[in-house]
């Protein structure tokens, strides 16, 4: 046990941090299996993942197709793959949501619920241009990471890659222990305007429903944490991306209350999903880094 655990801690920490969510949600799902409804489907998956994982660092190395495919595409498949597999692990293992404080929260704040507020500035080209910022979300990690490996920032791949992961999965972690639905669905009855766009808005708002499906994964804002952590990464390895992505950030944490899929509250707590995903990136990759020297330094003697 303890060489397994030594080989694990040796690996790239974005491979690190997958096994262990994995191994986690695994966990989780044999502890609560009698009452987790497709809980067969979820062990094979979190299974097939931890496997593919593992054959992906043996054979990393073995042609350009599996580098990227152990680089890239892994970890997007993860990523949704997980994120799918919550609507079948947290309303059920937590079925009380928290809408309700966070709807108190943003209306002690306000003195009004925000979504509410914010129709008074609605249009319907706004509407079109925050949904499209929205849908940013999906991209701009990927295109950063992709940046980064175009020009030869290896180390400043894996470690964006890492600290990337790791905020994805502190956010399931949130969705597990916070379950919430969001405005759109909690506060529909009180608003006065339906969100509509002139082209953009509707099409999108139906593919991202059809895709995502009704989860509880309003709080924290991982649209909000990502983003912030990409930005933060983008400042240190490649400003003028930082630049270029400010205002699309902006306007992305902007859209996610004025399109009613956050709280205000779940953007504070997506600031400090940024935050505890800095501080505990940085010291883990640093605590990494120096084992990776000292292996090294006691290969040579």
């Amino acid at each position: 046990m303890k060489r397994i655990f030594r080989a694990l801690f040796q690996q790239r920490p974005a491979d690190t941090i997958t096994i262990i969510f994995l191994l986690f949600l695994t966990g989780l799902t044999l502890f609560y299996f009698a009452i987790l409804p497709r809980a067969p489907y979820l062990l094979s998956i979190y299974s097939l993942m931890i496997l593919t994982q593992i054959i992906l660092i043996r054979f990393r190395d073995n042609g350009r197709f599996i580098r990227n495919f152990y680089d890239v595409i892994f970890p997007i498949i993860c990523v949704l793959a997980v994120f799918d597999s919550l609507e079948w692990v947290v309303h059920y293992i937590n079925p009380e949501d928290i809408d309700p404080v966070l709807i108190k929260l943003d209306y002690l704040i306000f003195g009004n619920h925000p979504t509410v507020l914010l129709e008074s500035i609605m249009n319907p080209f706004l509407t079109d241009i925050l949904q499209i910022a929205y849908s940013t979300y999906y991209f701009i990690p990927i295109s950063f990471g992709i940046i980064l490996l175009m020009n030869k920032q290896r180390e400043e791949f894996d470690k964006t890659i890492f600290m990337i992961l790791l905020c994805f999965y502190l956010s399931y972690l949130g969705y597990i222990l916070f379950p919430a639905l969001g405005p759109r669905f909690c506060l529909s009855n009180i608003q006065t305007k339906e969100l509509q766009g002139f082209f953009a808005a509707e099409p999108i708002q139906n593919l991202l429903n059809r895709l995502e499906g009704i989860k509880r994964d309003a709080f924290p804002s991982g649209h909000t944490g990502i983003a912030l952590t990409v930005l933060y990464l983008a400042y240190r390895y490649k400003r003028g991306y930082f630049w270029i992505a400010l205002p699309i950030i902006s306007a992305l944490i902007f859209s996610t209350v004025y399109c009613r899929y956050h709280y205000v509250v779940d953007i504070i707590a997506g600031f400090g999903l940024t935050l505890l995903t800095i501080v505990l990136g940085e010291w883990y990759y640093g605590w990494w880094m120096k084992r990776q020297v000292k292996s090294r330094t006691d290969y040579r003697t």
